[in-house]
Order: structure tokens, then sequence, then C-alpha cells
């Protein structure tokens, strides 16, 4: 699930209709499936319509290519003939032609950033721009000035950043001992925390990036020599600083880090930081119901990575030869679970509740992935921020299908670290009975913890059904969001599939409901 902060949509009371940000499909038409997109890419056609030359487009050409039935749109720096497309394209055709004859770099990373457009569209390259796109390539890489400042972790400051973000930059320093080297990170924040760093150590090359706000800094080096496959992070906020600890493998004298690699020493905003994957282990794999299974990944032992609270990742397979990428949020193990088992614990292991679709691409592919097999996963993005569920008295969440996903750790969070919350209420839409997912845990939490409550709401209940039915409504949800009392914080948290994420916002600025006091997550 993607974030959505509540700042995308109008506060209570504008006459502006409330909009959702994010990527919505729309239905094909019969074979236009991606695997038939892909089957089409592999037929060895002329997608790209120049007989497999490649051409320099000027913006005049380009933007004469900008009908339904000849359009190409730059993306990078490169330029695509994505008339073939068309018909393919899960957003539709509409949305593809925002981008007619003109740069959509902008378009691409702001709706479709987990699209791996390069893979699903190089058959359709028709060339290169001949003038240089307005738009800044992704992962600018910071001039490093010289050898002396590289070793003491300093480097210019970006020209684009305001006073207060340029004060933001941190700096890093190293030094060594007959088995270790540390780099030592000075993050200049005071509330850094082990969800801020990111680090990889893979085939002697490191990348450790600190997250500062909405900005990324990023160090990247292929080492001078080779370390042990494990790497430690210490995380030491009162001192503002983080430390990577490597053992090396032989006790000899570095007299450097190793060569810089491509990004390193820079500081961008997070979202032109360009995605990095992992391989991770599949270790285990259950059924959560009939079409839902629960996957447990375990990630290398040269990683630190903990997925914060709200926030999703992308997971990457090669299928028939075409890199597919999805985003999932990370859940936990078990809701009720009294006893954790050691091994699998945050740090080490990753949790996805995946629904299959029997005529997808993707999710079958993943649910015939064999115990011991590799997944590659992304670093986490979002923007839910923990403070916006610790001060709340009344937190209610409201989802539909696998919208519940993004509620599982925000339940779980709240309920063992909120001292203020008072109630803790879910609204779980969905068709059938069969379809609820972690029913017995959610009933068996409301038992445990009187300040959680669980109601489900079907849309195609059986004869025996006696709860609420219907889809989501004026008459439910206003039953449902009450404050406790008067003067009440509230958050109001909801994902599910685009018409019930529209209907709901609708339904929550009809009832008052603040920008301030809603979030939502984007399935």
């Amino acid at each position: 699930m993607l974030n959505v902060p509540a700042q995308s949509f109008p506060a209570a009371g504008s006459q502006q209709r409330v909009a959702v940000t994010g990527r919505s499909k729309v239905p094909l038409k019969p074979g236009r499936s991606l695997m038939d997109w892909i089957r089409l890419t592999k037929s060895g056609k002329d997608l790209a319509g120049l007989k497999g030359g490649l051409i320099e487009v000027t913006e005049e050409v380009l933007a004469k290519h900008n009908k339904k039935d000849d359009c190409w749109i730059c993306i990078r720096g490169l330029v695509y003939n994505v008339t073939p497309y068309m018909e393919y394209h899960p957003g539709g055709e509409d949305e593809l032609m925002r981008a007619a004859g003109a740069d959509g770099t902008d378009l691409f990373d702001q709706v479709h950033r987990w699209v791996n457009y390069e893979s699903m569209l190089k058959e359709c390259l028709v060339g290169r721009m001949a003038l240089k796109p307005t738009v800044a390539v992704k992962e600018p890489c910071q001039a490093i000035p010289d050898k002396k400042e590289v070793f003491n972790g300093m480097f210019s400051k970006p020209k684009d950043l305001d006073n207060s973000s340029k004060e933001l930059i941190p700096s890093y320093d190293w030094f060594q001992t007959d088995g270790t080297v540390t780099i030592v990170i000075y993050t200049k924040q005071k509330d850094i925390n082990s969800e801020s760093v990111i680090a990889d150590l893979q085939e002697g090359r490191l990348r450790g990036e600190i997250i500062v706000n909405d900005y990324s800094f990023l160090l990247h080096f292929e080492l001078s020599y080779a370390v042990h496959e494990d790497i430690v992070v210490q995380v030491l906020g009162k001192v503002r600083k983080v430390e990577l600890i490597l053992k090396k493998k032989v006790s000899l004298h570095w007299k450097n880090l190793g060569k810089p690699l491509q990004s390193h020493n820079s500081f961008v905003k997070c979202a032109d930081r360009g995605l990095f994957f992992r391989k991770c282990k599949l270790i285990s794999k259950s059924s959560v119901s009939h079409d839902t299974r629960l996957l447990c990944v375990l990630l290398p032992s040269g990683t630190h990575l903990q997925v914060p609270v709200g926030y999703h990742v992308y997971l990457k397979k090669t299928i028939t030869g075409t890199e597919i990428v999805k985003p999932y949020t990370p859940v936990i193990s078990s809701l009720v679970s009294k006893f954790k088992d050691p091994s699998h614990n945050d740090k080490t292991h990753v949790f996805f509740m995946i629904k299959i679709y029997p005529s997808g691409l993707f999710t079958p592919v993943l649910d015939c992935i064999c115990i011991g097999e590799y997944i590659s996963v992304s670093n986490p993005e979002g923007t839910f921020l923990k403070p916006q569920a610790e001060d709340v008295d009344d937190l209610f969440l409201l989802a539909a299908g696998t919208g519940f996903t993004p509620m599982v750790k925000l339940l779980n969070y709240v309920l063992t670290s909120s001292s203020n919350l008072r109630t803790a209420q879910l609204m779980f839409f969905n068709k059938t009975e069969d379809d609820i997912l972690w029913r017995s845990q959610l009933e068996q939490l409301a038992l445990d913890d009187a300040r959680f409550d669980a109601q489900f709401v079907l849309s195609e209940p059986n004869a025996k059904w006696t709860g609420k039915q219907g889809k989501i409504s004026f008459s439910l949800v206003s039953q449902f969001v009450k404050r406790s009392k008067d003067d009440s914080k509230i958050l109001v948290c909801i994902c599910g599939p685009l018409p019930f994420l529209e209907q709901g916002l609708q339904i929550l600025q009809d009832l008052g409901t603040s920008c301030e006091e809603i979030h939502c997550f984007r399935a």
C-alpha cells in the first residue's frame, strides 16, 4: 500500500472534491493484460516504428507526437513510442496522454515510481532527446572536490537546498583497528533512530543511507579490501551520529575506504533517490485465507533495514525476462502472539500479507516461490509519521480487503506504545466471511485489550450473517467515527481500492473531519 499524506486532501468545508493521489486502475479489454503485453514485446513486432533504428529527438519533433494513435513520451532523456502500449496500460489511455509529446518524468515519478519502464518499454524506444531534458536525472551525484575532503566526508552543499535544509547535511569520517573499520556519520539530528539508517554490504560494496526528514544522505563504496558479510550498525542518538562497523578478513592497514561509486556522498530528496533492492530469502509461507498468503523473508546478513510503521516496500521478480515491481506494506507475524520467536524479529525478517490473483501476472509467481528461493526487496518508502498516532485519544481504521495490511503494524504500535490512547477501532469491509483476514486474531485482540474493537462489514454475506452489511456509506462511517469525548484528538486512517478511498474520504469530509485528522494509505 502506498502512503498519501492527509495534506493531499482539502480541509473540511472546502467545496473542492476530495482527491486521491496515486495510481488508479481501469478495466482492460480481453487480451490486454500485462502478460499479453510482455508476449507482444517478445513477438519481434516493430513497436517503436523505426525498423530497429534509433534517432535523436528534438523537443519540436517530440511535441508533434501527441495523439492517441501517435504518442511519444520522454522519460529521463529517453523517448518511447507508447502508442502500442495504450490499450495495455492499467491506468488507462487518458493517464498516458497527460504526458503525450512531452517530458513525462515527473508523471512517472509521482504515479508510476514502482514501474520498471526501462524493461516494460524497451521495445518502444525511439531514441534520446537531442537537447538535455528540463527534468533533472534521478540520483544526482554531488561533485567530490578532492581526495582529502573525501576522506573527511565533506562535500559542497547542493545549491538548490534552502538554508534550513543545508544545515541538515550530514558528514562522515572513518577510523580503523587491526580487525575493524568504523565509519562514523554525523547526522546533526538529535532524534535519529534505527529506522532512519539503511545499510547494505554486498560483494565488497557498502551502501549506507541516512534519512534526514525528506532527504537522503548516501555513502557508496567499493571497499579497498575484503570484509566479513555481516555489518554492525550503532545508532547513537544522543550524540547525533551513526557508526557502521565492518570486520576485516585480513589484518591490513587501509589507506582509504575504497573507490566511490555512483551517487556517493550525495544529499537529495528521498523522492529523487532511485529504488535500491537486495535479495531476501523466503523462509516461510502460510495461508491467511483462501486466497491470501503470509510470506516471511530473511534479510541478508549484510543488511540493516527496519521498515517504519505505515511504510511500504517494493517486491521485484523477473518474469518471462521482464522485471516486474509491485508495492506491498509489511505486516507483523501475528497480532496476538504473546511469545515472540527470537529468530523472527523485525531486524532480520520481513512479513508480507499478499492476496493471490489467479489471473494476475505477479502474485501467482509469488505464490509459487519455494522456500529457500529469493525475492528482491526495496528500501522503505512512505509519509506516515509515528507522532501522528502517538498522542491521539481515538484511532479509527477504515480498511477494505488487503487495505488491512497497513493497519496491522499501526494497530500493534499504538496498542503497545501509546499512553494516551482511549480507543482503537477497526471497520473492516469485505465481500464474504471467508475474505476477512485474521478474523480470529482480531476477535482475540478485542478480548485481550478493552481499548480495541473490530467491526466487520460484508457486501455479499450469506444468509447466516448477522453483522453489518453493505459497502462504505455515510450511515456506517458516521456511526463509526465518534469521539470518546468532545475534545478528543482523533486520527482516521483509511486504505482500500480507489473507489473505496474516494467515497470514504468524501464522507469523512462531509462529517467535518479535518485533513490533519486523516491519513490515507493508497492501495
